[in-house]
């Protein structure tokens, strides 16, 4: 009896710990989140926000998740180049000049991609530096 429960428990634990890791690509986002987190507060905050709440009239939020799923091909366009001219997000126009990234690497920016599109109510999953590139192939 007591080598059926010593078994039964080396089985649930060994199934516990199965269970519980992380595939490589969950692994490979949240570390692209992780990132993307320390340069969107480098790079982003000051006008997004720590919420992604917008800054009034200036910034834009990035928090309508219907926006951000609409134009996820375009945030790459946005952060490398800046934008300028008319954006309705959530219902409010704006305006504003965004300053460009453009010394920012492919990599830098699909983990600010990464990091806006699965934070503030947004669950987008994961976007490569090869995205990035084809992107920016696009951008007007």
């Amino acid at each position: 009896m007591r080598k059926l429960i010593l078994s039964s428990l080396f089985l649930i634990t060994v199934a516990t710990m199965i269970y519980s890791c992380q595939s490589s690509e969950q692994l490979k986002q949240d570390i692209y989140y992780a990132n993307g987190r320390d340069l969107y507060i480098k790079h982003c905050q000051n006008c997004h926000g720590a919420n992604g709440e917008g800054l009034n009239a200036l910034a834009p939020p990035l928090t309508d998740t219907i926006f951000l799923k609409e134009n996820k091909q375009k945030i790459a366009c946005f952060i490398k180049n800046g934008a300028s001219g008319p954006v309705t997000v959530n219902g409010q126009k704006y305006d504003g000049k965004m300053p460009d990234f453009a010394t920012l690497a492919n990599i830098d920016i699909a983990q600010i991609v990464v990091y806006i599109t699965n934070t503030y109510g947004n669950k987008q999953g994961m976007y490569t530096p090869e995205q990035i590139a084809e992107d920016l192939k696009n951008c007007k």
